[in-house]
């Protein structure tokens, strides 16, 4: 059974909270800092970078997502009275900072790559320049969101990648960290080259196609397995039948009579095996489905499968036509978790960075330029933001004055279509699941390193004081 919704980008309040309490959605320091900036009147513009200090183990590239959900964040920014009133009983601000909270809002301007684009270690995926108070805040939604996207999108992208044109279906709602993280997973899954998702609410909200199958119970709870696919087919002739509940072979032979009774009537898309070796059962599968002269009978394949599972069974050429990925790409079993940073590098004008040690801030606004040979995008080189060189630039302004501009308003197939014509440019060993060797080339600028250094040389006597 599928079901096609037009694609769209529909903006809606985040599961676990009300849209107008998500300004809560905060670590306490953050708003600790504000009342203290606002004691001070340090107002100023502020420049913080998130970017990723270096990519995991086994991931040449990360897909940049969940930009659209931080967009929608920023402007709907604001505290409630509900909201005040339980920072008044933390008895821990002013009612000066207190009613100069109730009329926050953020008007200030993001810059990013657009979502679907790889990035890399150190790239600034955003830049957010805002009054320091505003900048500072919305630290904790902004690498929250981001982080779970970027994740999600990027693994989903692999097991994509070792399909090699096979339909990769998201399976994995059930084993997700809540409902959040399904949703947006379902999101990001289609722009790191999913097909759909068995996810209805994702299907309803973004307009993920959405597609499924049948569980184990319906055939249980039968009395005999050919009896209910007889039944199931009556309802939904085009389905798609698990043969796999108690023996897969005799499952597909009952198909097969299915088939032979039904005659012309007989439309089934498809045969899922979800346990048991693949490989073998997928090849006995297609001869006898073809031996019936069901060749148009499809094999879909499902059941703890990650991307090195699924480029076993493509390397062997198995004859699976799709794949159901459920919990390790729900959760990115192998690297769950990326070292992303939200940096302040610039203040009042001046640049900032700090000197712990492995932890470095490359200071001051920003820009990627990708430069190709041959049609191929072969290095990046992070930039000052006013300094022209070689390539395009990646970082776009998405947000002015507190409203999203155009660029941030890209429309899912959009999304989907951009993340797969900036991995097609990629060198084909940084495409690849397995670690590249060598890795794509990121450098600094000429004028950011100096600028880095003059930074550096500006702050380090603060630091030798310290010790």
């Amino acid at each position: 059974m599928k079901i096609n919704h037009p694609l769209r980008n529909t903006a809606f309040p985040e599961e676990g909270a009300a849209q107008n309490e998500l300004a809560l959605f905060t670590d306490l320091y953050e708003l600790t800092m504000l009342q203290a900036y606002f004691d001070q009147k340090m107002m100023e513009d502020a420049v913080f970078s998130l970017f990723v200090r270096r990519l995991p183990k086994r991931r040449n590239f990360l897909l940049a997502c969940g930009l659209d959900t931080v967009l929608s964040f920023l402007e709907n920014l604001s505290f409630n009275d509900e909201s005040i009133a339980y920072l008044r009983s933390m008895k821990l601000f002013s009612d000066s900072f207190l009613n100069w909270l109730g009329r926050f809002r953020f008007t200030g301007e993001v810059r990013a790559v657009p979502e679907g684009t790889p990035v890399f270690a150190n790239e600034p995926i955003l830049e957010v320049i805002a009054p320091i108070p505003q900048a500072q805040l919305i630290e904790t939604f902004v690498m929250n969101q981001i982080h779970l996207q970027t994740v999600l999108a990027s693994k989903a992208q692999r097991v994509v990648s070792a399909a090699r044109g096979r339909p990769v279906v998201d399976f994995g709602p059930r084993r997700m960290h809540g409902i959040d993280a399904a949703m947006k997973a379902a999101r990001s899954f289609y722009i790191g080259g999913v097909a759909a998702t068995s996810n209805v609410l994702a299907g309803k909200r973004y307009g993920v196609p959405v597609t499924g199958t049948m569980a184990h119970s319906y055939i249980q709870a039968h009395e005999d397995e050919a009896e209910a696919f007889r039944a199931f087919v009556r309802i939904y002739p085009q389905t798609v039948l698990l043969v796999d509940t108690y023996n897969t072979m005799e499952g597909i032979r009952k198909v097969i009579a299915l088939a032979e009774s039904l005659g012309k009537g007989f439309q089934v898309r498809a045969v899922r095996l979800d346990s048991g070796d693949l490989l073998a059962l997928s090849r006995e599968a297609r001869m006898a489905l073809d031996a019936a002269g069901l060749n148009k009978v499809e094999i879909f394949a499902s059941g703890g499968l990650d991307e090195d599972s699924i480029q076993e069974l493509v390397d062997s050429n198995a004859p699976i036509d799709g794949f159901g990925v459920g919990t390790s790409m729900g959760v990115s079993g192998d690297a769950p978790g990326l070292d992303i940073a939200y940096k302040l590098c610039e203040y009042a004008g001046k640049g900032r960075l700090k000197l712990s040690s492995g932890k470095p801030i490359l200071p001051g606004r920003k820009q990627i330029y990708r430069v190709e040979e041959h049609g191929k995008d072969v290095q990046d080189i992070i930039t000052r933001y006013n300094k022209d060189n070689p390539g395009r630039p990646l970082l776009i302004t998405v947000m002015r004055q507190g409203k999203r501009l155009p660029p941030g308003t890209a429309d899912l197939k959009t999304i989907r279509g951009h993340a797969q014509d900036q991995i097609a440019r990629l060198p084909f060993r940084i495409r690849q699941i397995a670690s590249a060797d060598p890795p794509y080339k990121v450098e600094l600028s000429a004028s950011l390193s100096d600028f880095q250094r003059k930074v550096e040389q500006e702050v380090s006597p603060w630091n030798l004081e310290e010790f």
